[in-house]
């Protein structure tokens, strides 16, 4: 797996956030080109124009972060779950993408049709920790899957190989972070550069 990680992590978070850090790799396809296109610049703007997903945390927070995730990734549900303590300081956007297996679109392009996409990812998220799959996906959703699938051409795109994947600009700095893979949520917040929530 690839790693990025921003020139200002010190080396004693570096070397936590490695030992904890995990993510899905995307599985071989045989029917891929074997000689990849350069990938395109990563940017916050281009996720932002390209990008369909949900917010999760404060809607008129100024600091935004993206998180590419596959609902079948168990690294993605610890993400989930590292990223709620965070929601006070900064807005996630959840963007499903299609990687791990059959059930990856359909439950991801469900998770975008909900009327309530937050309670949605909750439920999916905590029958994923007890080994139940996730929701059922629904039906009549061919919009959703076409904006899964144009997620996951962008991750792609993009030059990355792991889910979940995190681009956001560092609230301090404002130089672009990225991350392939879950971390907790100390960890998350330093990359961030956002407030480490009390315990």
């Amino acid at each position: 797996m690839n790693f990025t990680f921003p020139a200002k992590i010190s080396p004693t978070i570096l070397i936590a956030a490695s030992l904890l850090l995990a993510g899905c790799k995307d599985a071989p396809d045989a029917n891929k080109p074997t000689a990849a296109a350069a990938p395109t610049t990563v940017s916050v703007a281009a996720v932002a124009a390209e990008a369909k997903g949900f917010s999760v945390g404060s809607a008129v927070s100024a600091r935004t972060v993206y998180v590419f995730f596959d609902a079948q990734c168990p690294h993605c549900t610890a993400l989930w779950e590292a990223a709620k303590p965070l929601k006070p300081q900064a807005r996630f956007v959840w963007i499903p993408v299609g990687i791990l297996n059959a059930s990856s679109t359909a439950q991801g392009a469900t998770l975008l049709a909900a009327k309530d996409p937050v309670a949605a990812m909750d439920e999916h998220e905590a029958s994923m920790t007890a080994k139940g799959g996730g929701i059922s996906a629904g039906s009549a959703l061919d919009a959703q899957k076409a904006d899964v699938a144009k997620n996951t051409e962008l991750l792609t795109r993009f030059g990355f190989a792991s889910i979940p994947t995190i681009i956001g600009n560092h609230a301090e700095t404002g130089a672009l972070v990225t991350q392939e893979g879950a971390l907790p949520t100390a960890a998350l917040a330093n990359l961030l550069g956002l407030k480490v929530p009390a315990p």
